[in-house]
């Protein structure tokens, strides 16, 4: 569904395109240094975040939010480089995007409301902490003048901002980039350029086929990529529209948004750039200059494009010392450091679902996998803390023994009210008082009903009162199951 409502695109012209000028720039150092992670060429980066820029902007469900290549796909992307090169790379990228069409329609944006906080720290600090990680490889590879470099971009970085009137003009990673790009050329520094990643593109995207065997061997291996990348795309996608929308004090479709990034990363692959989603960072500093509409975020995917085919020569000047320090940046900013403040404070169950999710992924480099580890133990809590809900209090007058039965009533928790009775006791009748419970599921009714004929085959009169109206109607459903 491609949106060309009128008050999606110019109800904030001047505002929209000034932000996305400057998200434009700022993605350019990002895109570069995603590619060097993912280990493939510059171009592969710029094109995708081009592609899926002006794509989303048409096709997704969240105006002013900005997709492009990110870290947490990069990072999945580097065995499969490694092992099987760049045509495989695009091809997995295509793939992702259609599952992630699938997932929309499917609309399996509706199961991010089982991912608790918890399990966002945690995906959040693995992330930052794998994108560090990601940087050691050529911090290994510097001398003490790019270790210099480095501490001297940060500080360009951090400090830059605080400079009055021009300090939240300018994006401070671009500022790095022109610092040190200066230095190295007028010291005449032996230092790593981006030109030594590969090229930089000339021209706007073709269109191309990857160029690999179509058969099943092939679909063995982009599958397990691609289902990878789609569901942390995905995840990281909610994520980013849950703090827009928050940010904008608006909403939106977020079963869209799955759709269009699908189509987006479909674009990039046959354009030849790489599996992107939305980024949490740039989108916050894109609302928070003020953008509202879609043409934010088309401006920033033009502009981007613009400035890499006719400055590229300026680019491979680049030294990656800047890019190591934009990405220690990005490392420290996506890292939750709140939650380790407030360690001591937190549930010991919220720290626990938070560590599991960051050791599985750190131990085995697997965002989705370690998303997925987090919701089932935090779902094993839950059913914990709701299983000790339920208690009866019982009552003896005369021969009838009142049951006061509190709780929530499932799978869990069933056979813990099956054991509160005593059905070899002498009594006339038994008074079930569900008032103050809930039945949830087949089991609970199956153990009610259990309840009732044990009783009843005692010679012991049941009465069942105070359900709710969802109980009764599930047990009458299925008390014959």
């Amino acid at each position: 569904m491609i949106h060309l409502k009128k008050e999606q695109w110019f109800s904030n012209i001047r505002t929209d395109v000034l932000a996305g000028l400057v998200v434009g720039l700022a993605l350019i150092p990002e895109s570069i240094a995603f590619s060097a992670i993912a280990g493939v060429d510059p171009q592969v980066g710029l094109y995708a975040s081009f592609c899926i820029a002006v794509s989303i902007a048409f096709f997704g469900g969240r105006p002013a939010m900005i997709s492009a290549a990110t870290g947490a796909m990069a990072l999945l992307m580097i065995s499969l480089v490694k092992d099987y090169g760049l045509q495989y790379l695009l091809a997995a990228t295509v793939l992702t995007g259609i599952i992630q069409i699938i997932a929309g329609y499917f609309k399996v944006a509706k199961l991010m409301r089982f991912v608790s906080q918890a399990v966002v720290y945690g995906f959040l600090n693995a992330l930052a902490i794998l994108i560090f990680a990601a940087q050691i490889p050529e911090m290994s590879k510097m001398d003490t003048i790019g270790f210099i470099s480095v501490a001297i971009g940060l500080a360009i970085i951090y400090l830059f901002p605080y400079i009055p009137k021009i300090g939240k003009a300018i994006p401070s990673p671009l500022i790095c980039i022109v610092v040190l790009s200066v230095l190295a050329i007028a010291l005449g520094a032996d230092m790593r350029t981006v030109s030594d990643l590969g090229h930089f593109p000339d021209t706007l995207p073709i269109f191309l086929i990857p160029q690999i065997p179509v058969n099943l061997d092939t679909l063995i291996i982009i599958l397990p990529y691609s289902l990878t990348l789609a569901t942390v795309g995905l995840l990281e996608t909610m994520m980013t529209t849950t703090v827009v929308d928050e940010v904008t004090e608006s909403s939106s479709d977020r079963h869209q948004e799955c759709r269009g990034q699908g189509m987006a990363n479909i674009v990039s692959g046959f354009m030849g750039g790489m599996a992107g989603c939305a980024m949490i960072g740039q989108s916050i500093i894109n609302v928070s200059s003020g953008a509202r509409t879609r043409l934010s975020t088309l401006v920033a995917g033009v502009f981007l494009l613009c400035l890499v085919v006719f400055l590229k020569d300026w680019l491979a000047y680049i030294p990656m010392a800047a890019l190591v320090a934009i990405m220690v940046m990005v490392a420290f900013t996506t890292f939750q450091w709140g939650a380790v403040k407030q360690f001591g404070k937190h549930p010991a169950s919220f720290n626990v679902v938070m560590i599991a999710v960051v050791i599985v992924v750190l131990a085995t480099h697997n965002l989705a996998l370690g998303v997925l580890v987090g919701v089932v133990i935090s779902a094993l809590f839950l059913i914990n803390k709701l299983e000790s809900t339920v208690h009866v209090e019982s009552q003896l007058i005369e021969h009838t023994h009142h049951y006061q039965i509190s709780g929530q009533i499932f799978f869990s928790s069933a056979d813990k009210f099956y054991q509160f009775f005593d059905f070899n006791e002498q009594v006339h009748t038994v008074e079930l008082d569900l008032s103050h419970a809930h039945i949830w599921d087949i089991t609970s009714v199956n153990m009610l009903n259990s309840v009732v004929q044990k009783f009843t085959s005692q010679g012991i009169k049941v009465e069942v009162k105070g359900l709710n109206e969802a109980s009764s109607t599930l047990i009458d459903k299925y008390q014959n199951s």
